[in-house]
């Protein structure tokens, strides 16, 4: 992935401070299901790659998102897993939060519309399927 040009002076401050921040989101949003990962992550990875290579190579080489954002910002899409997971927690917290607020009928809804848009665009982001590891022959 091609690092874009880096801005200068307060702009490379604020961008680092933006992605760090986005990244701190991001990875909230890893643990707290209606809280988005992916776009805080891509956002994250266009500050750091206008303000610091050194954050920018840090981000899409991380173990726990690298290659997840890599493979995104790639094209290449999220693996079925990915999808499925993501689809299944999705699911799970609206539900739970629409089951909850009961009491206002308009709430469950608008969760309802917000998850079946999230799930039509995740079942449409093509499907990344890694490639097996090749032989060595010796």
């Amino acid at each position: 992935m091609k690092v874009e040009r880096q801005s200068n002076g307060a702009t490379r401050v604020l961008l680092t401070v933006l992605g760090t921040l986005c990244v701190a989101l991001g990875m909230l949003g890893m643990l707290l299901p209606l809280l988005p990962t992916t776009p805080f992550l891509l956002l994250a990875a266009t500050c750091y790659s206008r303000s610091s290579t050194k954050f920018y190579n840090w981000l899409t080489n991380n173990r726990y998102c690298g290659e997840y954002i890599r493979n995104y910002r790639e094209g290449a899409g999220i693996t079925l897993k990915q999808k499925s997971l993501t689809i299944l927690v999705l699911w799970l917290s609206i539900g739970s939060a629409a089951f909850l607020s009961i009491s206002q009928v308009w709430l469950p809804l608008i969760l309802f519309g917000i998850a079946i848009g999230v799930t039509i665009y995740l079942v449409n982001l093509k499907t990344y399927k890694p490639k097996p590891p090749k032989e060595t022959t010796h």
